[in-house]
């Protein structure tokens, strides 16, 4: 009754609220495109945002990391498996840019069984003078038409436009984790649990399985693919890494099945280590071959190794991302953080790689000095043109004035995933749903 209504609170719950809007914010893919100039991040929703280098900042160096949204759109929708009951999520896993040809841009994107190619491209004018159309688009009298004319481009306001050129579809049946577009610039890999595939970036309808690690019966599964990816220059080269920490190198010169691999990595084991959590840390979330083509880096739960692809029986070189967290794996591993897929970057040299960790901290290591620096993503110490500090974690004894101890470090705060210019040193960080771009310090 009207009256009423100051007589009764209407209450709701913020956080509830924010936890919704969250889910669907959360990036869950950052990507650099070749020249630096565009970043594209993918998002739980199914939205890809790309930022642009602003062109006044090109000749500046102080303002190298000066990114500003160019285009929004919506890459995929939530769907659903009749046949199998399932749903489809919308969220973005991979992102990866074909390099440039001509002004417009392209990048396959995919979630769990659906890769799409899109078309970003830039409209400044429209034609306008049309013999069988007024302006407004509608049709004209035939009869009306005593002459005719020749269309003029004018010009209107700059327009992005995203539109989807091929989709690849059905051709997996478990969760896409990785994609990479081959050198030959013409296919790519797709890659799920226990399948890769090669497609034709032209044909749609059809892919050619080229490895395929399903047993016969499933009860006799022990690992499955976490990750593949191309070789930078050799178009018939790929590897792919598995959940028990190996990675195999195939040349697909040698068999158009390459179940047999033509380079097994692997580091052996000490038994004096070994624990119950042993097998699920050592699974590799994520490899990635260096710019030059000599060297492959993994990342596992604890460390990131670089490895020699001439060199098989171990890395030639291992950073301990977080070791103090191996003293609390029990506990990560009842909250399930110890299945985090933490991916890793190089820089456009070579010389210094990055990965993420907890509380919000990404780790970047030198490989000449072999320095480290733990720096921290956050909006309280991130503000425009400040310097970030390097942060410690306390082990154990007395704590410092400036380092953080294990126990307060939150683990809902997470960075998975990480980008590097590949020509400045600018780094792009996703924590949570919020991006950070940094660049080096100019004097």
């Amino acid at each position: 009754k009207e009256g009423d209504l100051a007589t009764h609170k209407i209450e709701f719950n913020p956080d509830l609220i924010c936890d919704v809007i969250l889910s669907a914010d959360i990036i869950s893919t950052v990507e650099f495109n070749h020249s630096g100039e565009l970043l594209a991040t993918g998002d739980k929703g199914g939205r890809v945002v790309i930022f642009q280098h602003e062109e006044e900042c090109k000749n500046r160096l102080q303002l190298r990391g000066e990114y500003n949204v160019y285009s929004t759109f919506q890459s995929h929708e939530p769907e659903f498996d009749y046949l199998k009951s399932l749903e489809i999520e919308e969220k973005i896993n991979k992102i990866r840019w074909l390099p440039q040809q001509n002004s417009a841009h392209f990048l396959l994107s995919t979630n769990d069984k659906t890769i799409k190619l899109w078309k970003i491209s830039e409209r400044d004018k429209r034609a306008e003078g049309y013999n069988l159309k007024d302006e407004n688009g509608r049709l004209r009298d035939p009869f009306r038409i005593t002459s005719l004319r020749v269309p003029v481009l004018m010009p209107m306001d700059l327009m992005v436009e995203a539109s989807p050129r091929r989709v690849f579809a059905n051709a997996h049946t478990y969760h896409i984790n990785s994609i990479s577009v081959n050198s030959d610039h013409e296919t790519y890999l797709s890659a799920d649990d226990l399948r890769i595939n090669l497609w034709h970036l032209e044909i749609t309808d059809r892919s050619f399985n080229i490895v395929d690690i399903k047993p016969a019966n499933m009860e006799e599964l022990t690992e499955v693919i976490t990750a593949a990816e191309c070789h930078p220059n050799q178009c018939n080269v790929f590897v792919y890494s598995s959940s028990k920490g190996t990675i195999r190198l195939c040349d697909m010169r040698a068999a158009a099945l390459c179940d047999r691999h033509t380079k097994f990595f692997e580091e052996p084991e000490d038994p004096s280590s070994r624990s119950f959590f042993s097998e699920i840390i050592s699974s590799i979330s994520d490899v990635k071959f260096s710019h030059s083509g000599r060297y492959m880096m993994t990342r596992d739960y604890l460390s990131v190794k670089v490895w020699d692809l001439n060199m098989e029986n171990r890395p030639v070189e291992t950073y301990q991302v977080h070791e103090y967290l191996r003293s609390k794996l029990c506990s990560l591993y009842e909250n399930d953080c110890i299945f985090d897929k933490f991916e890793c970057c190089w820089n456009g040299s070579d010389s210094a790689i990055m990965t993420g960790s907890y509380n919000n901290f990404f780790r970047m290591f030198d490989r000449n000095t072999r320095k480290d620096i733990t720096l921290e993503a956050s909006r309280e110490s991130s503000k425009p043109r400040a310097t970030l500090k390097p942060r410690k974690v306390s082990t154990g004894g007395k704590r410092k004035k400036d380092e953080i101890s294990v126990d307060s470090l939150d683990f809902n705060k997470k960075i998975l995933h990480t980008a590097w210019h590949p020509k400045e040193n600018v780094i792009a960080v996703a924590a949570t749903n919020n991006l950070y771009i940094f660049q080096d310090k100019i004097n």
